[in-house]
């Protein structure tokens, strides 16, 4: 996919002619995440002439399309605004998404983290493909990945008893209830994370994540390798990743 090159010196006109130009791409081609790669690149840019719903109109463009990327715009659950991916990281979701299309039960959604953002940073986003919008979500790492405990993603393991974050693909799996209450089990499509269901790698709450932890240490508690979200974002991230969709982690 070749994403939007130069874009940071297009004008204001150049950018609202590009949108449209890509929005009857998409029409004609079908090429959705093409179109969501590069609304979410898009994104920072338009937010410096964009300070209203109605200026998002005049553009042709919904706020939800752009939410994901406008940091002034969107707000994360912790009620810090939503920062804006990384476009590498953004591009390698989106190769990833192509290449295990076939695995997904469901390509409506995904869930992309970041773990080059520091643990107190939402940095998990739930991006609606087909029209942009994400909600982030605050996320917490294994403490095999961070051994000093100082809120940065160190490192990645699929080794059993690394107690480590895993980079890479997953595709959601079914939920259940266990010790951490309502969870939800991960499968890992690349080799990087292959041992993911028999490190029982899942999705979780723990109370050592919540806005109110990263706000008293300046970051988050750590995992034993899971995917920790806070109690209030649990049901949002649960509900709207399901079972059969991408979930798909990188550093950079």
């Amino acid at each position: 996919m070749g994403g939007i090159a130069g874009i940071g010196n297009y004008s204001c006109c150049r950018v609202a002619e590009k949108f449209h130009f890509m929005r009857q791409h998409e029409r004609e081609t079908g090429q959705s995440e093409q179109l969501l790669l590069d609304l979410l690149i898009l994104g920072p840019y338009l937010e410096i002439m964009i300070h209203s719903r109605r200026d998002f109109i005049k553009l042709g463009v919904t706020a939800a399309a752009l939410s994901a990327s406008g940091p002034a715009v969107a707000q994360a659950l912790s009620g810090a605004p939503a920062p804006a991916l990384p476009t590498h990281i953004l591009s390698q979701a989106m190769t990833a998404f192509t290449r295990h299309r076939a695995r997904l039960a469901h390509t409506d959604r995904i869930g992309i983290v970041d773990f080059s953002r520091q643990s107190s940073a939402p940095r998990l986003f739930v991006v609606d493909v087909a029209t942009g919008t994400a909600q982030a979500h605050l996320v917490a790492h294994g403490r095999g990945s961070d051994p000093a405990h100082t809120g940065w993603t160190r490192r990645f393991s699929n080794e059993p008893g690394s107690f480590a974050s895993s980079a890479g693909s997953f595709v959601t799996a079914g939920e259940y209830r266990g010790h951490h209450g309502r969870s939800m089990r991960l499968s890992g499509l690349d080799p990087e994370n292959c041992n993911a269901e028999s490190r029982a790698i899942v999705v979780h709450a723990a109370w050592y994540v919540s806005p109110e932890i990263a706000a008293l240490t300046g970051m988050l508690g750590r995992s034993e390798g899971c995917f920790a979200v806070s109690s209030a974002s649990l049901d949002h991230v649960l509900d709207r990743l399901g079972s059969g969709r991408l979930l798909f982690a990188a550093r950079g």
